[in-house]
């Protein structure tokens, strides 16, 4: 097939910006889910209502953590075995994660039906906000499974050298949602409501555009077969290993973003809270452009390692992390020099919102030159099957360092102290992430030869 020549053959260089660009496209519009949704509504609505609707925050990060889980971990098995020229194989791999997603996503919607009141409560939601966050929740917990399934077959999509397909899909969704959001919220005035609601039918349609390619396209390379859709309890093993690094770093920042919001309150009040809701608007686009560069050395990472081609490896890394580096370092830059033009996007009417999110964002990307390395060498680590380094990598950011910075700086700068924990969490980490990157790079032939081996 032509894919799979193309990830044995083809320059890494070109095959990576053939890759990137849809990649990049694709996790640009699909942030726009979130990000258009906060603009309309802190636009439309108002302040408070944006704040309600950044206390969903962790809760989506949770969603999008079990949809990594599956999508991620699938996508990379099925790049391995494809490498190994194993189809059987990858498909009875996509079978497998497919009844995950449909599993995963209804337990996620009970459970957390059942307990959503002191799930909001937890993360920041006071009188002011519930109501908003009430609304919003209550709607897209329905859209659960659009989300997880939809989202986790359009990785395996990509995983499979589809990028463009992949690209297709995010943006049939993500232009659905940008259509809808102003025709719910403002002329039909729904508000908070109408944004969830354009938000669940965006992600229907992505869910019913990728099962189409799986089980009708004809340029899928994958076939989704009823005589697979069963759980295979190795292959099943296989996915929760490769997909828990990046499921971690989700349920982590879950965790970190609830115990922020109940900081944010404490020092700065529900604005605050709204704010820190932009900043983490803001970071995610510039994040999902490095995550793209993942998205788009994965295949090639994943068919090279099954295939025992260590120098295509390095040399897709070699490209990610120069590329990662430029990007972080240049968000940084223009970040630095314009906060106060980015937070009027988002709501031109508070003044207090707009000096507590512009000196918020100017310091929380202190530290961001050091953050692309970090991104892309946890998906490298990830890639290799050193599914517990990328694990560490990630949770020593989000988890180790951060958390304590953020229980004690805020008690001595106030404030100030929030924002300053960011950049002193991600320089801390640049020096382990290097070292273990470095040491890594230098056994890369003895880790390939091993698991070829088994």
């Amino acid at each position: 097939m032509k894919n799979i020549e193309e990830l044995k053959e083809a320059n890494v260089g070109r095959l990576m910006l053939k890759y990137f660009i849809p990649a990049f496209v694709g996790v640009f519009v699909n942030a726009l889910y979130n990000i258009v949704d906060r603009i309309f509504i802190g636009q439309g609505v108002g302040a408070e209502a944006l704040s309600g609707v950044s206390v969903i925050f962790p809760i989506m990060l949770v969603m999008m953590g079990f949809g990594m889980l599956i999508g991620i971990g699938t996508g990379v098995y099925v790049s391995i075995n494809m490498g190994k020229k194993q189809m059987d194989r990858a498909e009875q791999t996509l079978g497998t994660g497919f009844v995950l997603m449909v599993i995963v996503s209804l337990l996620i919607t009970v459970v957390t039906y059942i307990f959503k009141v002191p799930i909001l409560k937890s993360f920041g939601s006071t009188e002011e906000t519930f109501q908003y966050a009430n609304d919003y929740l209550d709607i897209v917990l329905a859209g659960t499974l659009f989300m997880i399934v939809g989202f986790s077959l359009n990785n395996v999509i990509r995983s499979e050298g589809n990028a463009r397909i992949a690209m297709i899909s995010m943006l049939l969704s993500s232009v659905t949602n940008l259509i809808l959001d102003p025709i719910f919220i403002f002329w039909l005035d729904m508000g908070v409501k109408g944004a969830a609601y354009a938000t669940v039918i965006s992600m229907f349609v992505l869910m019913v555009w990728v099962l189409f390619h799986f089980l009708w396209s004809k340029r899928a390379v994958l076939r989704l077969r009823l005589k697979n859709i069963r759980i295979d309890w190795y292959i099943l093993l296989e996915i929760v290993a490769i997909g828990m690094a990046p499921f971690s770093m989700q349920i982590s920042s879950s965790f970190v973003q609830g115990l922020l919001n109940k900081q944010l309150i404490g020092f700065g009040g529900d604005l605050a809270v709204g704010a820190m809701g932009i900043i983490n608007s803001v970071v995610s686009l510039v994040v999902m452009a490095i995550v793209a560069l993942n998205m788009a050395s994965q295949p090639i990472i994943g068919f090279s390692y099954g295939a025992k081609s260590v120098e295509r490896i390095r040399h897709a890394l070699r490209i990610s992390l120069v590329a990662a580096t430029l990007i972080s370092v240049g968000a940084f830059v223009f970040i630095e020099f314009f906060p106060g033009i980015i937070i009027k996007v988002f709501n031109s009417d508070s003044q207090q919102l707009y000096e507590i999110a512009s000196r918020g964002l100017r310091i929380f990307v202190l530290a961001f030159p050091f953050v692309g390395f970090q991104v892309v060498a946890s998906n490298f680590f990830q890639a290799i099957g050193k599914a517990g380094l990328s694990m560490f990598a990630t949770l020593f950011r989000q988890v180790i360092a951060l958390i304590p910075l953020l229980l004690v700086l805020p008690g001595i700068f106030q404030i100030d102290g929030i924002w300053m924990s960011f950049p002193i969490s991600d320089f801390l980490s640049a020096i382990v992430v290097a070292f273990m990157l470095t040491r890594e790079w230098k056994r890369l032939p003895l880790i390939v030869g091993e698991s070829n081996a088994k």
